[in-house]
């Protein structure tokens, strides 16, 4: 390939190549002529690209605002339709039906406070044994498990979440009942019998079937999704906070105590309303063990209902339009209760976002 610089000799000190593409301009016979130039950019179509850039982001931001809109649309449909099937029991019923705690289908009468009930009974059981398990395992998995059981007991508890409800409420009746029927609910007769208001928590026939069964399952339940969470949010502390507070001679539950908990208490947090949410909507498990039975008891032994094992027992045969009603009053309570416990999430969560931000 021919010279540069001899072609720009041979063509009279003015080479094509060394042409300035703004000005089209020879360059200087002082200084040496560009092996390539730029070439020139037309204003024009600069300014069409620019044009089509801004038309791409407004479409762009338009499409996902209307994303937002719809989920927001959904919500609003699924509340107005609800409250518009719920008509015929509100009207009828009035305030009294969220506060009696009479269903019965024969004689017309029905009220939401033994569902409720039962829904936040189950839920509290429930939280209770599985948010403590849940921060066992999750502790476990990311301080102390050994290397090559990590990956294989992180697996296994993500299975237990896979499983079909169904599958936990079948097992709940032919396998669960049972035993703690046999076994279980004698020993805390036995326990905590005596026990000052404590004792009528435990007292009655030990059938098997009730509340506290139903809240069992629901802890085993819960406990992967809440396990998980807690492990992916204690697998991101920073490495330097855990080993610096090894290094100067802390234990293990300190460690845990002083620098993970602290560090992470918002994803925490936002595991437990996650396990929180799945207990309140559960249904086909509930459902097998609970008892379904409309009513409020003091004992733990005994059966009683919740809202989802409610509408999934009683909405084939709900023929009268107020029974109906009714039921769909009892999904709006289900659903009005998600909601503030999702509100209640991420107030809490704020709180703690300020908290953690604020100076020390």
């Amino acid at each position: 390939m021919e010279n540069a610089d001899r072609r720009w000799r041979r063509q009279g000190g003015v080479a094509l190549s060394a042409r300035n593409p703004a000005t089209r301009a020879p360059y200087s016979p002082a200084s040496p002529p560009p092996l390539f130039a730029l070439p020139a950019v037309d204003p024009r179509l600069h300014a069409r690209r620019a044009a089509a850039g801004r038309h791409q982001d407004a479409w762009f931001e338009h499409a996902t605002r209307a994303f937002a809109a719809l989920v927001l649309a959904l919500l609003v449909c699924i509340i107005v339709a609800l409250a518009y099937a719920a008509l015929p029991a509100l009207r009828t019923f009035g305030a009294a039906f969220f506060v009696t705690d009479v269903w019965n289908p024969v004689t017309g009468q029905f009220g939401a406070l033994a569902p409720i009930y039962g829904t936040l009974v189950t839920s509290a059981i429930a939280l209770l044994i599985g948010v403590p398990v849940s921060f066992g395992i999750a502790i476990f998995l990311t301080e102390m498990c050994p290397a090559t059981l990590k990956r294989p007991l992180g697996t296994a508890v993500e299975l237990l979440a896979a499983i079909p409800s169904i599958i936990y409420g079948m097992w709940g009746l032919f396998v669960f009942a049972p035993f703690f029927a046999d076994h279980v609910e004698p020993l805390l007769t036995r326990v905590f019998g005596g026990v000052w208001l404590l004792g009528r928590l435990f007292e009655g026939a030990p059938t098997g079937l009730g509340m506290l069964t139903a809240g069992v399952i629901l802890a085993v339940m819960i406990i992967p999704f809440i396990a998980s969470v807690m492990r992916d949010v204690f697998d991101v502390v920073p490495p330097v906070l855990k080993e610096s507070a090894y290094g100067l001679g802390c234990t293990t539950w300190e460690v845990v105590r002083n620098i993970v908990v602290p560090c992470t208490r918002i994803g925490v947090a936002g595991g437990i309303m996650l396990g929180l949410g799945r207990a309140l909507g559960e249904t086909m498990a509930v459902t097998f063990v609970i008892g379904n039975a409309n009513r409020i008891r003091a004992s733990l032994f005994e059966p009683g209902n919740s809202i989802a094992s409610a509408l999934a027992n009683e909405f084939n045969e709900a023929a009268d339009p107020v029974h109906r009603g009714a039921l769909m009053a009892l999904g709006l309570v289900l659903f009005v209760l998600t909601l503030i416990v999702l509100a209640a999430s991420r107030v809490l969560i704020a709180r703690l976002s300020r908290a953690q931000g604020a100076p020390t």
